[in-house]
């Protein structure tokens, strides 16, 4: 189960961030994610456990290869959390804006 927390924290890194980019965009198999990444497929496959962890992430099996994708559920729990804190910054500043005047 994703939580919008978890998942934006994930995505913290600037790694984690450039792959889950990478699949956003459309499936991917491990080696094709770690092209012209300055680190190992092994690195890769971690960033991908922690992703997948959070519920950004889900893999399917293609054959020999496993594919790697972005779980739109994950996202849509991650925008819903977003939106939460947006919601209360945009009431703190209406309440505080109020207060002063």
């Amino acid at each position: 189960m994703a939580n919008g927390a978890a998942a934006i924290q994930a995505l913290g890194d600037p790694t984690r961030r450039e792959i889950f980019e990478r699949i956003s965009k459309c499936p991917l198999a491990v080696v094709e994610i770690a092209e012209d990444l300055p680190i190992s497929r092994p690195a890769v496959s971690q960033h991908l456990k922690v992703l997948k962890d959070v519920g950004l992430v889900r893999v399917r099996r293609n054959g020999t290869r496993h594919l790697y994708y972005a779980d739109p559920k994950g996202v849509e729990i991650m925008r819903k959390y977003l939106d939460r804190l947006w919601e209360r910054a945009l009431t703190s500043l209406k309440t505080f804006s109020e207060e002063s005047h």
